[in-house]
């Protein structure tokens, strides 16, 4: 039975395998890697940032492809924050969990981005538009409390002035 064969009894309408022009990026990405020494780390990168995640359906392909266990591909995917298997928003703010930024603040930053945005960390706004993630220190310690907003550090953010770090990042009407 073919890789193509096996994928496709368990490939959910909305994974990228699914669609043609993604699987066909995840097949090049697969052959031109697969034989490179740390191929898994490789391929999961550029996983991660052509389609965007890396879905369950395309960690059993990898596995699949690379002749290795699915549970070493999930291993290394949820192992590493830059990793994620559900798809991101347009936008991410993460929120640094590190002491410092936790005591200066950061809890209510995010009740603050909940009540604005109605969702929670770990989620996509129905837009498709923002995820909020949680993360651990980012090394910026004098500036708690810290958000990353994309990947742009912004510190000593106070609840009051959260409204002005998404007005950029919403779209205008």
């Amino acid at each position: 039975m073919s890789l193509a064969t096996i994928a496709k009894t368990r490939i959910p309408a909305n994974d990228p395998l699914a669609d043609p022009e993604k699987k066909q990026i995840i097949d090049e990405i697969l052959e031109k890697n697969k034989d490179l020494p740390g191929a898994l780390m490789v391929i999961l990168n550029e996983l991660q940032s052509r389609i965007g995640y890396i879905s369950n359906p395309m960690q059993q392909y990898v596995a699949d492809a690379l002749h290795i266990p699915v549970s070493k591909v999930h291993g290394v995917v949820t192992f590493y924050s830059f990793f994620t298997t559900t798809p991101r928003g347009k936008h991410t703010i993460k929120f640094c969990m590190g002491t410092a930024c936790y005591v200066g603040g950061t809890p209510q930053l995010i009740e603050k981005a909940k009540s604005l945005l109605g969702i929670e960390p770990g989620q996509t706004t129905p837009d498709g538009n923002i995820t909020l993630e949680l993360c651990r220190c980012v090394g910026a310690c004098s500036q708690a409390p810290v958000v990353v907003v994309d990947d742009q550090i912004v510190g000593r953010v106070r609840p009051n002035k959260f409204p002005q770090i998404l007005r950029p990042l919403q779209p205008q009407a």
